[in-house]
This record gives structure tokens, C-alpha cells and sequence, in this order.
């Protein structure tokens, strides 16, 4: 029996994946015969006037048959005497497309339905892509309905031809096409006499004997740690899957990014002791000394690997929300998992035609070449190199949803470093005779953020620290003027207050910032870059109904009379932090009483 082929069945609304992939089961007969009585009950209440809806077997939510559409993934197991088979019959509508991607991650071969009385749509073109994007390289087109244009060979022909320019514009290899009817079976298993004209092979023959190559595969052993397992003082071993090579006992390993060396004593496998072990197989190594090894970093025997902060990748956009630049989020690249923000989106990429559009936010589905940080130096690989270090997913850091996946395209390299000087931080504080730190207050407009952190700046001061306040309004009147109040403005005015506030900690001073700075997610990116004990978050608790009391200048009024846009309170959220350092509850709480509490966080 051949390789086992892992494919995705893909495509627009419509098109008939799920008929296509059913009655090649059912034709086979690769059904038990429950699954095929079942199949052939249902279909007479279906919608086909009683004959058999091959789609039933592959869509089996509720809502799936009502609508007669597919929306989650549905994966299938089938072997025929040549071949053992996994395929993923995926949605395709734009809505679900986040569910495509996912059965693109993992297949080698893609089945592209293409309805013949309609032709290439978007649709068709983005799940391309997608699949492009997941490193899939063999492509089957099934140019379905074959018998509602009367398998006619000059329709099918004006169709093979656009597909075929369509995939030289895309640089898909490998490509096949085979025209079919899912319904009426034409193609699929058995040659169809009602197109005598085509000569090649049937979607099965074809699945059957396809060899799938990967010409650039690499042969460098690589093993990202999953696990550190030590059940006792005697044991400790390091668990992963092996990506990519081999390795015996005895040979020398480097673990990145420390690029510390030891050698392999003991391999194991499913607790059997083994000499060797190759890509594919679940192992645990024992080396020859005790080096600091945690999950998230990568063993090598070589090391052609990037450590960096900095990457370009292309990704597909799958949240509800837009993507602004600045925007920070969790990525998963391997087994590791830190921070990454996207300093910018590069250009956007028109589903369509191809075309780099510059944009400065991304929607849902939409495909776009952006530009990272990380927060600490991470182990990868750009994906042409090595796929299982070369792709990512985002995630949010307040819902833990999956943002977007992406591939790595290269390093991005940008000639500067930090430039140390004699004159330190800790000098600074030193002299001073204080500990350098930045207290940000959060709070609606009005709660009194600004009067508690002036009253706060009088005492420090009368104590003899140094110190500076940013105040929210003043900054937008100098340094960040050019901001205004959507999404990626305040996440930008965030990142330039919290730089500027970081600066100043480092001359020694303790900085005050006031700053409404309403989402969770924005005052996390301030804590990551002053640092974590850097920074102490004062929550200035004021009800809504207070601040509009306290409100002289009318702001409220006129952002509930639409005069105003994006007024934190009234058309924009406030996300009230979850653990803040102090809280203050202006209408329980004193301004002195206010000023204690939080001075007892500093000195």
C-alpha cells in the first residue's frame, strides 16, 4: 500500500465538495452498511426528490443540512487497495474561511471544486492562496456540474484555461485538472462515457497514485522541547517530536537560542531505549550534563536556524475585529509561546488580482505582509526552509481567540543596536536616592486622574524624589498631535507615552502618567515596555454618572449628542483593569487618602 495522502477538498459556495468526496466513498464502497442505508433514508427527505445527497456524508451539523452548506471541517479516514487516505472537506463560505485554513494546515494536496456554469470566483482565488500560504504544492481541479453545461469540451476548455493562467500568476506547481459530476458520479471512480473526449484520469486514479515530493526538505535534525519531564532527582529528559532529521546516542546537540552543547546519552521512545530516532516520532532525550533547557527552546545537531526578534510573514486575518499596527499579541512559533507586536502592515494582497495594496488596517479574511517584534529572542526558520518553524498562529491576549495564522517570509534586519553608556540607570537612581518607576493612572475622563497624580507629584517632590508627570492632554497637544481617537491611534499614543515614559525612568526620575487609556490590551503593551516591576497601575474608580457630574468642559454632553466621536465612556469602551495595582474609589476616598495608598507602592 502506497503513502498515506493527507488532501483538502476546497472551493466556493456550492461547488460540491461534500457530494464530491461522499460519492466517491459510496461508489467505492467504502461505506459500512449501516452508514450507506442511513445515507440512502435520509436522502429521500433531502433535497434531491429522493435521490441519493451524497453531501450528507460528510455534513453532519444540523444547521450544515438546513442550509445545505458546510460549515466546520469534516475530517474523513478511507483506504482503497492502493492508498490510505485522510481528506478534510472544508467550508467555503468567506465566513468560514478561518475553518479552511485549518484543514489547509495540515493536508499535502488540495482538491479545488470549480463549478463549471460559474467559473473561477474570489472565493476559489482565496482558498488558493491560503493554500499556497500553507505550503500545500499539488493541486487537483475538479471542474464540477459537468452535466448541467451538457459536458460540454469547449465550456470545459475556456475553464482549464483560466485555471491554468490563474496558476502561473500564483506560481502553483503541480497542478491537474479532471472534469466531473459529483452528483451523477462522472470521473470520479469510473471514466464517464459521456465525455469520451477526456483522456486522463479519475479523481480516485488520480489520489491513488499521486507522489507527493518535497525536493527542499532538509535533513538537519531538529527537535523542539515540549516538555521537560524529571519524575525524580535521578531523571530528567527533555520530550518533543522530531521535526525534521535523525539522531543517535553520542552525537553532540546545541540547544537554541542559548547555544549551549552537550551530547546524547539515552533516547527513548514510547519508554523503549533506542540508539536512533527520525523525523515523525515522539521521543525523549537524556543528555550528558545539566544545561538549562525549558519548553519553547529547539535542539539541533546544526544550527541554520534564526534567533531574532524581528521577522516579515505573510498571514491571513481571522478575528471579527480589524488588525491596526502596534497591536500586541500572543504567538505561538513551535512550542514557543511569547509576545509579538506588528510594527506595520507592509501591504495587503488583492485576492483577485494579486495587487500590494497599502493599507493601514486589515479585515476579516483578508491576506497581508506585515512586519514583527518579539519580545524576547525566538528560535525560527523562514517557512521555505523549515515549515514546522516557519509558521505561527496570533492570539488575543484578553479572549484567547485565534487571531490569525501566518508563515514566515524572512528575518528583518535593521542595522541598530542599544548603545550602552557609562552614566546608567541605576547610577542615576542612585545619586537621587530613589527607585525609578512609572505609575500610570487609567480612568474615565473626570474621575480625577489628574488632580490625584498633581497632588501626588507635590508630595514626592516635598519629599526630595525627582519627578515628572505626562499628562494625557498635554502630550496630544505636543508630541502626539498627530493622533487621533480610532483604534490604532490610541494604540500608537500608548506606545509613544510609554517610550517616552521609559526614557525617563531611565534618566532616574519617577514618572506619573495620566492617561485614560481605556483598553486592557493597550496598557499591557505600556507594562511590557516600561517593564513589568517598573510599572504600577493605578485604577482611578470614578462612576460614569460622577464623571459626567464633574464634566466642566461638556465633553460628555456633546459626545452623547454625537458631536464628539469615539468618547471613551459613551461610543468607545473602557476595559477597567483586571488587577491593578491600586484602586481608587474617588467618590469613597480622599485625595490625601489617595496619595498614601499609592505613595506606599513607591517608597
Amino acid at each position: 500500500m502506497g503513502k498515506l495522502l493527507k488532501f483538502i477538498t476546497c472551493g466556493s459556495v456550492d461547488d460540491g465538495k461534500s457530494t464530491l468526496i461522499g460519492h466517491m466513498l459510496y461508489d467505492a464502497k467504502l461505506l459500512f452498511a449501516d452508514q450507506k442505508r442511513a445515507l440512502e433514508l435520509e436522502s429521500k427527505i433531502g433535497s434531491r426528490d429522493g435521490k441519493i445527497d451524497y453531501s450528507l456524508l460528510l455534513d453532519g451539523l444540523m444547521a450544515e443540512r438546513e442550509q445545505g452548506i458546510t460549515i466546520d471541517v469534516a475530517y474523513r479516514y478511507f483506504s482503497t487497495n492502493k492508498r490510505s487516505f485522510i481528506v478534510a472537506d472544508t467550508p467555503g463560505h468567506e465566513e468560514y474561511t478561518r475553518n479552511m485554513a485549518v484543514g489547509a494546515s495540515f493536508a499535502e494536496l488540495a482538491v479545488i471544486l470549480v463549478d463549471a456554469t460559474k467559473g473561477i470566483l474570489k472565493q476559489t482565488k482565496r482558498h488558493l492562496r491560503i493554500c499556497s500560504l500553507m505550503g500545500i504544492r499539488y493541486f487537483l481541479f475538479a471542474i464540477n456540474k459537468m452535466d448541467l453545461i451538457n459536458y460540454n469540451y469547449s465550456n470545459f476548455e475556456i475553464i482549464a484555461q483560466k485555471v491554468k493562467v490563474l496558476s502561473k500568476d500564483l506560481n502553483l506547481e503541480n497542478i491537474y485538472i479532471i472534469p466531473v459530476s459529483a452528483t451523477e458520479g462522472d470521473n470520479i471512480i469510473n471514466k464517464s462515457n459521456k465525455m469520451s473526449w477526456y483522456k486522463g484520469e479519475t479523481i480516485l486514479e488520480y489520489l491513488e497514485t499521486v507522489n507527493i515530493k518535497y525536493p527542499n526538505e532538509r535533513k538537519n535534525f531538529i527537535m523542539p522541547v515540549q516538555r521537560v519531564c524529571r519524575p525524580n532527582h535521578k531523571f530528567r529528559g527533555f520530550q518533543g517530536q522530531i521535526e525534521a532529521g535523525k539522531i543517535s546516542t553520542g552525537e553532540k546537540i546545541f540547544v537554541l537560542p542559548s547555544g549551549e552543547q552537550a551530547r546524547v546519552e539515552k533516547i527513548l521512545y514510547t519508554c523503549n531505549k533506542v540508539e536512533t530516532a527520525e523525523k515523525g516520532q515522539p521521543i525523549t532525550l537524556v543528555l550528558d550534563k545539566e544545561i538549562d533547557i525549558s519548553r519553547g527552546c529547539v535542539i539541533v545537531k546544526e544550527n541554520d536556524l534564526e534567533i531574532s526578534k524581528l521577522f516579515v510573514a505573510t498571514i491571513l486575518w481571522t478575528d471579527d475585529k480589524s488588525l491596526v499596527q502596534g497591536k500586541t499579541f500572543f504567538i505561538k512559533i513551535g512550542t514557543k509561546i511569547t509576545t509579538a507586536t506588528i510594527i506595520s502592515i507592509k501591504y495587503k494582497i488583492d485576492v483577485n488580482s494579486g495587487d500590494e495594496l497599502s493599507v493601514k488596517e486589515l479585515m476579516k479574511n483578508e491576506i497581508a505582509v506585515c512586519e514583527f517584534v518579539l519580545s524576547d529572542k525566538t528560535v525560527f526558520s523562514s517557512f521555505s526552509h523549515y515549515k514546522d518553524l516557519g509558521c505561527f498562529i496570533l492570539i488575543d491576549r484578553l479572549t484567547h481567540m485565534t487571531s490569525a495564522c501566518g508563515v514566515i517570509n524572512h528575518t528583518l534586519c535593521r542595522d541598530i543596536t542599544w548603545q550602552n553608556f557609562d552614566i546608567t540607570r541605576e547610577y542615576r537612581a542612585k545619586k537621587m536616592g530613589q527607585n525609578p518607576k512609572t505609575i500610570w493612572f487609567t480612568g474615565l475622563s473626570c474621575s480625577g486622574k489628574s488632580t490625584i497624580a498633581n497632588s501626588l507629584e507635590k508630595f514626592l517632590s516635598l519629599n526630595g524624589k525627582y519627578t515628572m508627570i505626562l499628562d494625557g492632554d498635554n502630550i496630544r497637544m505636543g508630541l502626539n498631535y498627530d493622533l487621533g481617537f480610532k483604534d490604532k491611534d490610541r494604540i500608537e499614543n500608548i506606545r509613544r507615552i510609554a517610550n517616552v515614559s521609559k526614557l525617563m525612568n531611565d534618566a532616574g526620575l519617577i514618572t506619573i502618567v495620566s492617561c485614560i487609556s481605556p483598553f486592557e490590551a493597550d496598557r499591557e503593551i505600556a507594562r511590557n515596555i516600561i517593564g513589568k516591576d517598573n510599572f504600577i497601575e493605578v485604577y482611578v474608580n470614578t462612576p460614569l454618572e460622577e464623571c459626567k457630574k464633574r464634566d466642566i468642559k461638556g465633553l460628555y454632553k456633546k459626545a452623547e449628542e454625537d458631536k464628539i466621536l469615539n468618547f471613551t465612556g459613551i461610543s468607545s469602551p473602557y476595559e477597567p483593569p483586571r488587577n491593578p495595582n491600586v484602586e481608587i474609589e474617588t467618590i469613597k476616598c480622599s485625595i490625601e487618602k489617595a496619595v498614601e495608598l499609592i505613595v506606599k507602592k513607591v517608597l
